[in-house]
């Protein structure tokens, strides 16, 4: 890689920590699963990122857009069944609370 391009790109690479950083922390504090969902979305955003970033720095622009493309349209169907998931666990549970859970049991 060229200097300048890293020179370049170091902001991003901040910005694509930083995300990483919130996305976990937003996974990992809360106990409601809607918030939970968000952190899962904020690392995908961040991946996905770091795909274009990557890219652009090792030339292949193309490849890394359609790697993207790809994510994109997974993530929205593992995103529209995670929040349908949710929304049935509301309806059984009237709380979107994660320890309450346990109550699902047998």
């Amino acid at each position: 890689m060229n200097a300048d391009i890293l020179t370049f790109l170091w902001p991003f690479l901040i910005f694509i920590i930083m995300l990483f950083v919130v996305g976990f922390y937003c996974i990992i504090v809360t106990y409601n699963l809607v918030r939970v969902l968000i952190g899962v979305e904020i690392l995908m955003k961040a991946v996905t990122l770091l795909i274009i970033v990557v890219g652009y720095a090792t030339g292949y622009v193309a490849f890394a857009q359609s790697l993207v493309i790809t994510l994109i349209v997974i993530e929205v169907a593992v995103i529209t069944v995670a929040m349908g998931v949710i929304l049935g666990l509301y309806r059984n549970n009237n709380s979107l609370d994660a320890r309450k859970l346990r109550n699902l049991k047998g």
